[in-house]
This record gives structure tokens, sequence and C-alpha cells, in this order.
């Protein structure tokens, strides 16, 4: 396979301090490249760096900001970029939603996306960077107990490849893919959902877990979000991110 070397390059991670986000900075931290974590929480930010010591390089930055997209990418010009920062939507029915809880996916998610693309693409990035944006599975198939969560994470991929067709036309060099985790129960939006899915079929939590077989761990999405930064034949504009490893879409 057409594999680059991270050693020595430098990656940005959004949402850096938990979850997919921590894991996907661990993986890139592995494998020999500086990490630039962008996150709100300055005491997680700050476990980050103990863990990791001087390979991790923390920032407490609005990611649905576009000053700081432009300032930060300006600043770093990382190789790889991950855009995993992302809302943890309230678990309820669409009628007991107001609009605010309801759009609150498409202020933090979508405009992270958009605004990290934009930038991407006009500063340019260097040829050979890789812009990976988080989505989600509900994406494919919805998430009625979620609000505008599904909606959100779509119209992420469609950014995600939008941005990619400009790179392509423009001659950049810059790959741009987005990747759609299944539902996870090990993170917090993972378990909220469960917990809300289960109670909605009337099934205990234990049970509903298991019919969904073996659970994404964020190390899995560490591990896949590695490969595609790093593997050139990862070449198509989406992957569904399971636990045996990425399926283009």
């Amino acid at each position: 396979m057409p594999t680059q070397d991270l050693s020595g390059t430098t990656a940005l991670v959004t949402g850096a301090t938990k979850g997919f986000g921590r894991a996907v900075a661990a993986a890139l931290v592995a494998s020999g490249a500086r990490v630039v974590a962008v996150a709100r929480d300055q005491e997680a930010l700050a476990g980050l760096t103990e863990e990791f010591g001087s390979a991790v390089v923390p920032v407490q930055a609005d990611v649905a900001d576009p000053v700081s997209a432009g300032r930060l990418l300006g600043e770093y010009r990382p190789r790889t970029v991950v855009l995993n920062a992302g809302t943890n939507p309230l678990a309820r029915p669409l009628q007991m939603h107001t609009w605010e809880s309801f759009s609150r996916p498409f202020e933090v998610d979508v405009k992270q996306a958009f605004h990290w693309s934009r930038e991407a693409l006009l500063l340019p990035l260097e040829p050979g960077s890789t812009v990976v944006a988080v989505s989600s599975g509900a994406a494919i198939n919805g998430s009625p107990l979620s609000g505008g969560y599904a909606g959100a994470k779509a119209t992420v991929r469609f950014v995600s490849s939008y941005a990619a067709g400009e790179a392509e036309r423009a001659g950049l060099g810059i790959r741009f893919v987005s990747v759609l985790p299944m539902m996870s129960p090990l993170t917090a939006v993972g378990a909220n959902g469960a917990a809300a899915y289960a109670a909605r079929q009337g099934v205990p939590l234990a049970a509903f877990l298991e019919r969904m077989g073996p659970p994404l761990t964020p190390e899995h999405v560490g591990k896949a979000i590695l490969d595609i930064a790093s593997d050139t034949s990862f070449d198509q504009p989406a992957y569904l991110l399971k636990p045996t490893g990425p399926a283009a879409l």
C-alpha cells in the first residue's frame, strides 16, 4: 500500500481530550507525529499533556470559530487534520426539542466542518495533507431521538466531499475524507444514545448492547483514522467505521 510516514509531521485534532478524539491523538503520537490538541476544557488539555508530554501541543479554542480555524491552520501548518469535536445531542423525541436544542449540532459540528475545510482550501494546506471530518453512522439511517444530530452529521459528510471536489479542481493535492463511526457505547454520545433507544424499545440496556454486537472502541477509531491519514490508497470520500475497520461508502 502507498503509505506515508507521519513521524516528524504535525497533526491537529479537535476534541482531543476525550472519546474518539483522545484515541486519535494517542494513535498519532504513537506514530511519531506532533499533535496540536484543540479543545475548550483547559483542565482536560492539561491532563492530555501530562500523559503525552511534549508530543502534544495544547490549544484552548472554540472549534466553531472561523478565526481560530484560520489562525491555527496558518500557525501550525498540519499535515493531518482531524475534525472530531462535536455536540452530545439531547436524547429526546422531536416534539420535546426546542429549535435551539434541535439545531445545536449544526451550530457546532457543521460550522466546524465548514470553517476548517474552507480555511484549509484558502490557505491552502501543503500537497499531501489530509483532512478527516468525523461524521456519524447516524448520517445514513437517521437518529429520531437525537434532534438535528443525524442531519448535521450528514451535512458534515457533504461538506467534506464538496471540499474534496474543490481541492481536486484546483490541483491542491489535499485529501478530504469523512468517517462515519457506528454508535459506540464507550463514548458519551454513544452511551447516551444507547440508553435512550433501549428505553424507547422497553428493553434493558444490557440486552440492547448485546444485540448491537461487538462495540466500536475509541481505539478502533484511532487506528482507522491513522490508517486513512497515512495510506493514500484510502481514496474514497467517505468510510463507515466498524470494529473490523473502515468500509468505503
